[in-house]
């Protein structure tokens, strides 16, 4: 059934009663048995509704829309003051706090701050984690078991060496990532002051010349002394390294800092060595190593002493490189209850972690064992 039809006349009629009787739209409206909405098209067409009831409906219609301004505007303070720290996050992050506020905060008004899709959320709540977010979470696994195996000393590039001998596959870049996520960072070492120069030793010269690289096994050692703190007072290790491979060859650990501890880590070095030829051997200038017993078994064993100039470190470098190794992974921030847990943890690391799986750059990326298996291997193939 078709509507009623009014005339031109009607219509104006009916405008009249709302702009000068200042009857109400609704209530003229219900009186002709109109609508409200076929009143007000014919004020619009006809004429004007009373100034003055057209001001106080305009005027509630601006509160209510500044009311509703307001009500955004303290919302998204709110979202912001405590979103403040994902703004510039992964949408996954963003998606995990939405999650977590959706009691105190409309969905419809996070999204719209963080800038990101409702319908991004909504499938994220169904599958939180992405495929490529659960092989990370698998890779942080076998990342965490280096990292520890390397006791903190293995940034990203060694780490991601371990992982593909372990048959992952992986870029560096990713697992660089991965690690920075989850604050997993290579221990720096100590910071030492190096002076230039210094005076010759009176005992021996600098033979070496930090000449860090010979051709060959049992060409050139460099020997040197630290200490490890612990409950019982200090505990002092001697070491003998090859500089071919990087190797620790011949260690000793004492109570006491004297002549007896460095003879003891040359004499293990002669030992497992069994030298051929003539083999320098570089120290610094210590009261040890110039002791008329020390220069007398070197003497005796074909063992050329060489010293480093006075109060320089690099001299010694590779040394120093294998005790701030030493230092980053036994005795930094430690004190061992008694000298026998130190000696220990001390012969884990030199035997069970250094020599035999410690990555070094000089030996392109291989342990010292390895790369000496490896150069034995090529002179019996020759």
């Amino acid at each position: 059934m078709r509507g009623k039809r009014y005339t031109d006349e009607f219509k104006q009629e009916a405008v009249k009663q709302v702009s000068e009787r200042g009857y109400s739209v609704a209530d003229v409206a219900q009186r002709l048995g109109t609508t409200t909405h076929s009143l007000y098209a014919w004020i619009k067409k006809y004429g004007k509704a009373n100034p003055g009831q057209a001001g106080k409906a305009d005027l509630e219609t601006e509160n209510a829309r500044l009311k509703a301004d307001l009500r955004r505007m303290t919302e998204e303070r709110d979202i912001l003051k405590k979103g403040r720290r994902v703004l510039c996050q992964r949408p996954r992050v963003k998606y995990a706090f939405i999650r977590d506020h959706r009691p105190e905060f409309s969905i419809q008004a996070m999204c719209r701050i963080f800038r990101i899709h409702r319908s991004g959320f909504y499938a994220w709540l169904d599958k939180p984690l992405s495929n490529h977010a659960v092989e990370d979470q698998r890779l942080l696994k076998r990342i965490k078991e280096f990292y520890i195996a390397s006791g903190g000393t293995y940034g990203s590039p060694w780490i991601h060496r371990d992982l593909l001998d372990g048959g992952e596959a992986c870029s560096v870049h990713r697992v660089a990532r991965i690690m920075g996520e989850n604050k997993l960072k290579a221990q720096i070492g100590y910071k030492r002051r190096y002076i230039k120069g210094g005076k010759l030793g009176s005992i021996a010269d600098n033979v070496l010349n930090r000449e860090f690289s010979p051709g060959m096994p049992n060409q050139a050692w460099v020997s040197d002394i630290t200490y490890v703190r612990t409950h019982e007072g200090f505990l002092y290790v001697a070491t003998v390294l090859d500089l071919f491979s990087r190797r620790i060859i011949g260690w000793s650990m004492d109570k006491n800092i004297d002549r007896h501890l460095v003879i003891r880590a040359s004499m293990m070095a002669v030992w497992q060595r069994q030298p051929k030829g003539g083999v320098l051997v570089h120290s610094d200038q210590g009261s040890q190593y110039g002791s008329a017993d020390y220069l007398s078994f070197l003497a005796s064993n074909n063992l050329e002493p060489s010293m480093s100039r006075r109060g320089n470190c690099h001299d010694n470098a590779v040394d120093e490189s294998f005790f701030a190794t030493f230092k980053k992974r036994v005795t930094q921030r430690k004190i061992y209850s008694t000298r026998d847990d130190a000696k220990t943890e001390i012969f884990n690391f030199i035997e069970m972690f250094y020599n035999p799986v410690k990555r070094h750059s000089h030996t392109g990326g291989v342990s010292p064992v390895q790369f000496e298996k490896d150069y034995f291997s090529r002179l019996e193939s020759v």
